[in-house]
């Protein structure tokens, strides 16, 4: 579809039967951009980009199409559904048993546990819908990497956890691909975030194994 509000919807499909059935819509564009060009763009909109004009973010990640990965990222969203790695409550407020993948990373659907958090990620986008300023790129990012999150979307909910670390995961260590995000001020790199090197992250790698039984 064109002039979709986000990138892609998976949504579950009524079926007459007990058979689970979804439809996943993607935006056009992604047809025309690389992954790297779609992931720099969407990392941008987590900042405020109207003061520090010699900050920069770039996301290297290979020049594949934009449509591999945002497949990858919704095809995990069906898996996850129908063998419900994460919990699906009805209601997002609910306290509920956790499971292996979101035991002590996730207090409720969308609220991480305190020690998989801080102040300084709670306020960016994906965590407070608000923009934060793009000099603290660099803060951000180093706090990111103490977390088990592998990119701040992930942060979202633990759907989009599973769903970014099961995507890069595939997109990097599967496709050989590269997946790092490059802060630069006046042209010179000054911080890079690379989640598959976080000790945090890699200890969830366990959990996807789900994803390649042969």
């Amino acid at each position: 579809m064109d002039n979709m509000p986000n990138t892609a919807l998976t949504s579950p499909v009524v079926t007459p039967d007990s058979t689970e059935m979804y439809n996943i819509t993607f935006r056009a564009g992604i047809f025309h951009e690389t992954i790297s060009e779609w992931a720099t763009q969407k990392e941008l909109t987590c900042f405020d980009r109207s003061e520090n004009p010699g900050y920069e973010i770039k996301i290297e990640a290979g020049g594949l199409d934009a449509f591999l990965y945002v497949l990858l990222h919704e095809a995990t969203h069906v898996v996850d559904a129908v063998l419900e790695i994460t919990p699906h409550p009805n209601d997002r407020e609910a306290l509920v048993k956790p499971t292996p993948f979101t035991q002590n990373v996730w207090y409720k659907m969308n609220v991480p546990t305190s020690n998989s958090t801080d102040s300084l990620l709670e306020k960016t986008r994906f965590r407070s819908g608000k923009t934060v300023a793009l000099a603290l790129a660099p803060e951000i990012y180093r706090n990111l990497g103490k977390t088990p999150f592998a990119s701040l979307y992930g942060m979202a909910s633990w759907f989009e956890d599973i769903a970014e670390l099961a995507s890069i995961y595939h997109l990097t260590e599967i496709m050989d691909q590269p997946f790092y995000i490059i802060v630069k001020k006046d042209n010179e790199e000054i911080y890079r975030f690379e989640p598959m090197r976080n000790k945090l992250v890699k200890k969830r790698l366990r959990h996807l194994k789900v994803f390649y039984r042969v």
